[in-house]
């Protein structure tokens, strides 16, 4: 369990850096995002900035929480918080029949569907391994120390699932795409 909660932060991290940084990288991408979010909810143009902007806040505020190692637990908890008011945004907009592309990272135009709710489902997932995690190893008095190979194994495999989410649609197209009949 001790190798675990790096995977876990380094994955949920990543993940959340990559979106923070898709969104802020510019003032047309911050725009799209804006646009996105008020194809969502129906809101006026300064409501639909300031949730814009709650949403990058938020998603700053996990990946500091996660890389400070005596506030882990909270920004697990705040990455599930988001990540659940994701969903809840997803499942709205897929009711609703909305268009609206996901602009998760940025850049995509794929509209919100039913994938992104299989890539949040997997990053909430991990957010509850971590916090799991973190409540056994609580409840092992005088744990060994995690040995330094198997940390770096945790760290290398946490990149490797926040490349996974991050390249989810791009995934999600590749796998989906059927083959042509002559």
């Amino acid at each position: 369990m001790q190798y675990v909660v790096p995977a876990c932060r380094v994955a949920i991290g990543v993940v959340f850096l990559v979106a923070v940084l898709g969104k802020v990288r510019g003032k047309s991408a911050f725009a799209s995002f804006r646009v996105s979010v008020r194809g969502l909810v129906p809101l006026g143009p300064r409501a639909s900035t300031a949730l814009s902007g709650a949403v990058v806040l938020a998603e700053g505020c996990v990946v500091v929480l996660l890389a400070i190692p005596g506030t882990v637990r909270v920004g697990l908890v705040l990455a599930g918080t988001v990540l659940a008011g994701f969903c809840a945004g997803i499942v709205r907009a897929m009711r609703s029949g909305s268009t609206t592309p996901c602009r998760c990272f940025g850049v995509t135009g794929t509209p919100l569907g039913r994938r992104h709710l299989v890539r949040n489902a997997g990053l909430l997932a991990l957010v509850a391994a971590g916090l799991l995690a973190l409540v056994a190893a609580g409840l092992v008095p005088g744990s060994t120390s995690p040995h330094p190979a198997g940390v770096s194994l945790s760290v290398l495999v946490g990149a490797v699932l926040a490349v996974i989410v991050i390249f989810f649609d791009d995934l999600a197209d590749l796998f989906a795409a059927q083959p042509r009949r002559p």
